[in-house]
């Protein structure tokens, strides 16, 4: 066995970082310096035997350079230099290939100055707007750069992070949480471990909080607006931000959460992970999604959880030598926000700009409630099997306004047969699938009467005098 991807960059960042000569580390390693060399340039494969090796000498995690950061690195920069800033002299996908694996770090800081530059621009014109709205005082726009950098860690992770789902496990274990009420076993782990109590209380008195926790008193408090269910997740949570804080810390620690807010962003949402975990632990969890063919309604029933929580649980099982279905899963709403995305399928998602409008995350807007499939074709060719369903977050009550969203969950076609969705499904079929693409200004489909920018190697030329059914489309008779 080998480990194929194009990791040759990692080595060398590693070895250069430690101060050692290609010399000095492949006789660490037990290698000749010309085939460390061809590891570096890959041109050779970086084998088992020698990534253990590099683990056990170096004390570094071995799984980091399994994960495919390049080619996610390479799709990011596409998007950034897919700006209309850029359109006069873009740079080849070749050109933007050897910039994420000749020099990672570079690419990186090109990607961090744009979202700087995205921000002050979105900032300028949120001010702008609320100037002409009014005249009241205007306080700076909130940038969402903490979300972006709290979805990066959790991507870098491949949404899979070993301590909390092994200290789930523990928890359902020692309080034999699979045999018992949930609620109430959740609770005298509160009581018992922490000397806390859970109350559920009106909503005032909760002050308009669905979870209150009053560390001073040792009371959790949580709204009577809560169904039973979210009322589980959220005793979770806090059992999880309790027990867990020092594992939450070191990966709040990362460098790459420099910006105020995404440390404390990043916890939250390691606890949501943890309370998902608890709700369904890893194990019985895979083998329930296996046995009923990872049947999201089903798996709701059994393990007592909403149709999202479903979702993004099944993007977590990256545990190694007991991996699920490889699937992603985003989260928009009728606006198209993204406000969720996952990926351990490959597919990329855009960052900087609007999806494509032809998933059907978008049209399950279209049959709420109602389950949609979809086999989906890239510009590249891959093939992906998609399913997407609408849910509603309640408000509480007949004055609350109720919220809509779409859950999109996907996996690459050579996995759709394990899924109960494909049932039917004739997969083969390649010419049927829908073509999609990341986003209008890096898919090159100049048919595609969605399109709502040109791409950005395609010169926009107008003639006033020639009309075709999509606006982007150039003349046949090239004109």
């Amino acid at each position: 066995m080998a480990q194929k991807s194009a990791v040759g960059h990692k080595v060398r960042r590693l070895r250069r970082k430690l101060g050692l000569t290609q010399v000095q580390m492949a006789s660490e390693l037990g290698i000749s310096a010309s085939y460390l060399n061809l590891i570096e340039h890959n041109q050779r494969t970086l084998t088992v035997q020698v990534l253990l090796q590099l683990g056990q000498l170096y004390e570094i995690d071995v799984q980091s350079f399994a994960v495919d950061d390049g080619g996610r690195l390479v799709a990011e920069l596409s998007e950034v230099f897919g700006d209309p800033l850029f359109e006069d002299d873009p740079p080849t996908a070749a050109e933007l290939a050897d910039l994420a694996e000749v020099s990672p770090a570079a690419a990186q800081g090109v990607m961090r100055l744009y979202r700087a530059y995205r921000d002050a621009r979105h900032r300028g014109r949120d001010l702008a707007e609320r100037l002409h709205a009014d005249d009241e005082s205007v306080g700076e726009a909130a940038a969402t750069q903490p979300g972006e950098e709290v979805s990066d860690l959790i991507q870098g992770q491949r949404n899979h992070f070993p301590e909390l789902d092994e200290g789930a496990e523990q928890l359902y274990a020692e309080r034999r949480l699979g045999e018992r009420d949930l609620q109430e076993g959740l609770i005298e782990h509160l009581r018992e471990r922490f000397d806390v109590k859970v109350e559920v209380v009106p909503s005032k008195e909760a002050g308009g909080a669905v979870r209150r926790f009053d560390a001073a008193s040792g009371r959790l408090l949580l709204s009577e607006v809560l169904a039973p269910r979210s009322r589980h997740f959220q005793i979770a949570h806090q059992i999880g931000l309790l027990q867990f804080s020092d594992d939450m810390d070191r990966y709040g620690d990362h460098a790459s959460l420099s910006l105020a807010g995404s440390r404390a962003l990043s916890r939250v949402a390691l606890a949501n992970y943890f309370a998902g975990a608890v709700l369904m632990p890893y194990g019985p969890f895979l083998e329930a999604a296996k046995t009923m063919r990872y049947d999201v309604e089903r798996l709701g029933h059994r393990f007592r959880t909403s149709f999202e929580q479903i979702c993004h649980r099944l993007t977590t099982l990256q545990r190694p030598g007991a991996e699920g279905v490889p699937f992603h899963m985003i989260r928009v709403d009728i606006a198209g926000n993204i406000s969720k995305r996952f990926s351990a399928s490959g597919i990329r998602f855009a960052r900087y700009g609007g999806a494509c409008p032809r998933w059907n995350v978008f049209s399950a807007f279209l049959q709420p409630g109602f389950i949609r499939t979809q086999l989906s074709r890239m510009p590249d060719g891959t093939l992906y099997f998609c399913i997407a369903r609408t849910v509603r977050k309640e408000g509480g009550g007949y004055r609350m306004p109720q919220s809509r969203f779409s859950i999109g969950l996907g996996t690459e076609v050579s996995h759709a047969r394990e899924l109960v969705y494909a049932d039917g499904v004739d997969l083969s079929q390649i010419e049927a699938a829908v073509p999609i693409g990341q986003t209008c200004r890096l898919c090159e489909r100049m048919d595609c009467a969605q399109r709502a920018f040109p791409p950005v190697h395609h010169r926009f030329d107008i003639d006033a005098n020639v009309r075709h059914a999509t606006f982007y489309v150039s003349d046949p008779k090239g004109r």
